[in-house]
């Protein structure tokens, strides 16, 4: 007996009905919030030399840059028309006809892309070590990813494959024509009821399946070995081939973006890609997942490599580690001038 489940009725993407505030973009301040919380914990824990308002200021610029790169590249990735290419500033605009809608659509491995930048840019510029602090993030980012995932879920989104198995899911706006005959088929054998040529068949709730495994699980993971990493850096790509695999094996159950379908198609088939058919057709996230899976391997490699590898559990007082900066950077301010002399 299919366990099927309805998409619960009280759920709505408003958290006040005609306000324009919504569970999504909470579900995004709950997640920042996880992450800074998470991270001075790891701060205080190991004495981490970095002050208040330095930790204010890294935070800051990588979320506005996870923001900017999750943005733009969903609208070079994922948005087919060419609105954005004739109109560029609607990228950052949050309203349409009138309305507040917020931005419709944010690119998770653009926001990657931006917020490991801003690290970098941020590490180099405060003289702080890029693996430490991109370490710290690893174990820092996946629980709260896990509450972005949970408002994808609240707005009825990002939905999964169509299921005739133990479970599944009907989430509302998710209508197939009975015009096709496996639709017909499935809907004989899930009891799906059918008004004006259409029927809303179960799908996996693949939203609660990346919360999972992408959120609670990977960071439980990177949480519980973050004290016992081999070399600085190792976190880093421990994340990056973790959420990559995940998010890798889950795009089998989630059903891609219905205007670019497949990326990439080594079994021809007629069935659309709302019904799973071969492993070995790739959605566009499982591209770039599979991108992350790697750039994590070679991320190990070159860090396991680069010298001032070991790993400091626990830092020094923060004073005499600051004279050791200091010092550090009044020699090399010297050396400069012998050169220039």
């Amino acid at each position: 007996m299919p366990l099927t489940a309805q998409f619960p009725s009280w759920i709505r993407p408003e958290i006040i009905p005609g306000l324009p505030f919504r569970w999504y973009g909470l579900m995004y301040l709950v997640a920042f919030s996880v992450a800074w919380l998470l991270y001075r914990v790891q701060v205080r824990e190991r004495n981490f030399p970095i002050k208040d308002d330095e930790l204010s200021g890294l935070f800051f610029w990588g979320i506005l840059s996870l923001v900017l790169g999750a943005r733009i590249f969903a609208t070079m990735v994922y948005e087919t028309s060419p609105v954005y290419r004739r109109e560029p500033w609607l990228v950052f605009w949050p309203f349409r006809n009138g309305r507040f809608t917020g931005f419709l659509g944010m690119s998770y491995h653009g926001g990657v892309i931006g917020g490991i930048l801003a690290i970098a840019v941020y590490s180099v510029r405060h003289r702080f070590d890029y693996r430490e602090i991109g370490d710290m993030f690893a174990a820092s980012i996946p629980l709260g990813y896990t509450a972005g995932r949970l408002g994808n879920f609240i707005n009825g989104e990002l939905y999964g494959r169509v299921t005739a198995g133990p479970l599944g899911m009907v989430f509302p706006g998710a209508e197939l024509s009975l015009k096709e005959g496996w639709v017909r088929e499935i809907a004989e054998k899930t009891g799906a009821a059918a008004a004006g040529g259409y029927v809303n068949l179960p799908r996996h709730p693949s939203q609660l399946y990346e919360a999972l495994f992408e959120g609670v699980i990977l960071w439980l993971i990177i949480w519980l070995v973050r004290n016992k990493k081999p070399f600085k850096g190792f976190l880093l790509g421990l994340y990056l081939i973790g959420y990559g695999f995940f998010r890798f094996i889950i795009e089998y159950f989630r059903e891609p973006d219905a205007e670019l379908g497949y990326r990439i198609t080594l079994a021809k088939t007629d069935i659309p890609p709302a019904l799973f058919t071969s492993p070995l057709n790739f959605s566009t996230g499982q591209v770039f997942s599979f991108a992350m899976i790697l750039l994590g391997l070679l991320w190990l490699v070159i860090a396991a490599r680069l010298p001032g590898r070991e790993p400091v559990r626990v830092y020094p007082p923060e004073e005499p580690l600051k004279e050791a900066r200091d010092k550090k950077e009044e020699n090399r301010r010297r050396r400069l001038r012998k050169k220039l002399v």
